[in-house]
């Protein structure tokens, strides 16, 4: 399906514009970082209907001085065009999904003048389903940890800003009552201790022992106190960022904070 874009051109911010996050029914965001981003880690989150929520984590290569630029560009292409493909009431949540891919990877692209890699996780939550739509281009892999464990959502497609002409796929997954979605960041993955990687392995575990009534910033947090735990000292080495979708369990309905 082809959407046509109307943009209004205006002059760029001389950094991202800090993300709000949205309140959301039965459910909550948070997204969480450790000091001071140093490296290509950015979030932001958008609500483009009254029943859907966008959330993405960036992870552009290189120092924050080289690739600020590509964060206000990327961020200026989410937050004009995905309000525009949701706009319509027949709109095809993986359809646009895969058009925002693409234009954040055009984006990548232009504000380089060539290649920079780009990993890349968004998704679209849908309060009245429960579900996401989302792609991973080429970001770590989503955690989901429902009733029956934690599961991995993998890359569906490249990085962005590699190849012009790429393409992604956008599945859906349900979030269930109770359940919690988790994104890291490489600089997660990469805190080391002796030679040895924080890896995704202990991120599950982390994810598994929090409680199922935390909120999704308690999640975010307990991740990045697991990393400075393990390296023994505050997690410098790169951008270390955790973003967390909580649905509310169906036994309180109350909604997290």
């Amino acid at each position: 399906m082809a959407f046509l874009l109307q943009r209004k051109w205006s002059a760029p911010p001389a950094q991202p514009v800090q993300a709000q996050v949205p309140e959301l029914r039965d459910a909550n965001l948070a997204a969480v970082y450790y000091g001071q981003r140093q490296s290509g880690d950015f979030y932001d989150f958008i609500r483009v209907r009254p029943d859907r929520v966008l959330f993405g984590l960036l992870d552009v290569a290189g120092a924050m001085a080289d690739n600020r630029a590509i964060l206000i560009a990327a961020q200026q292409t989410f937050r004009t065009v995905s309000p525009q493909l949701f706009a319509k009431d027949d709109v095809n949540d993986a359809d646009a999904m895969v058009e925002i891919c693409l234009e954040l990877n055009r984006t990548v692209l232009k504000a380089e003048g060539g290649v920079r890699s780009c990993p890349a996780f968004a998704g679209c939550y849908n309060e009245n389903l429960g579900t996401v739509c989302y792609f991973n281009a080429g970001h770590t892999p989503g955690l989901v940890r429902d009733k029956t464990g934690v599961s991995e959502l993998p890359a569906t497609g490249l990085p962005l800003g590699l190849f012009s002409h790429a393409v992604w796929d956008t599945p859906t997954v349900a979030i269930e009552p109770g359940a919690a979605l988790l994104l890291v960041s490489r600089g997660v993955l990469e805190g080391k201790c002796d030679g040895e990687e924080f890896g995704m392995d202990r991120v599950k575990q982390d994810l598994l022992q929090e409680p199922v009534s935390q909120s999704a910033r308690g999640i975010c947090q307990g991740v990045l106190k697991g990393v400075r735990e393990f390296m023994c000292k505050p997690p410098t080495h790169d951008d270390v960022t955790a973003l967390s979708l909580v649905r509310s369990s169906l036994d309180n309905g109350s909604k997290s904070t």
